[in-house]
């Protein structure tokens, strides 16, 4: 006899649907099993007690709560498969982690600037006499402002998670191998093409990213995803397959 019951994730290529599965399990087991897992796997500044060497990889698994999960997987799984098509597997994986990397290394390059900011180094634990990454709060010299205070504490006690990074290099390799390609936002239900839409996110992450700073939003991450993706691509030679 045979199943004809379908997996709902039968289709889906094997790198898109492991990452699809891996996210799924780390959030369950992270809302459900072990509430502290963000703190552990969500990657913290360097210089923050709280940081972990592991956790420049495992900061892609968590996320910080449905909405978070639910649209990263959702453009994973809109995106990836096509894009696992065209690079392969073994490279499409790659493609993903490093864009994840560079999502991180241009958000820590921006907390560092700002820590300089304040402390004439990237080191801020002159002016810091404790830090309490489970109750997210530190102890300042008080020659420092509160808002200078309050921008050591979001840096040094509040971990990175999130796939998004990586999502938006998924993007920015979509908008430029199919840029003819009509998108539709849920809340503008207008078809775009993928060459404006998705320069348009871009740029609206960098206006919040500049605008708010010290947000819990990692916007310059996303930028720094997209950033190392579109270098990826232009160095891979990657190119739009002649049948589509």
């Amino acid at each position: 006899m045979f199943n004809n019951t379908a997996s709902p994730f039968s289709g889906i290529p094997p790198v898109v649907k492991n990452l699809l599965i891996v996210n799924i399990i780390c959030f369950i087991g992270s809302a459900l099993i072990f509430p502290g897992a963000n703190r552990l796997f969500g990657v913290y500044y360097p210089d923050s007690p709280g940081f972990q060497i592991w956790q420049v990889i495992t900061y892609m698994f968590m996320h910080g709560g449905l909405t978070h999960i639910f649209f990263n997987m959702f453009a994973l799984f809109m995106f990836g498969p096509i894009l696992e098509q065209v690079m392969g597997s073994k490279r499409f994986l790659n493609y993903y982690l490093i864009t994840g990397l560079g999502a991180l290394a241009l958000q820590f390059g921006v907390q560092a600037m700002e820590v300089y900011a304040i402390a004439d180094s990237v080191s801020a634990k002159q002016l810091i006499t404790n830090v309490d990454v489970v109750q997210q709060s530190i102890s300042v010299n008080s020659s420092l402002t509160e808002a200078q205070g309050q921008t050591l504490r979001s840096i040094y006690t509040t971990p990175m998670v999130g796939a998004s990074g990586a999502i938006y290099g998924l993007l920015i390799a979509f908008g430029y191998l199919f840029p003819n390609t009509p998108l539709m936002l849920i809340f503008l239900p207008v078809p775009i093409k993928a060459k404006y839409f998705i320069p348009v996110m871009i740029l609206i992450e960098l206006f919040l990213g500049i605008s708010r700073t010290g947000s819990s939003i990692a916007h310059f991450a996303h930028i720094g995803g997209a950033l190392v993706g579109f270098l990826l691509i232009k160095l891979w030679g990657i190119r739009r397959p002649n049948y589509w």
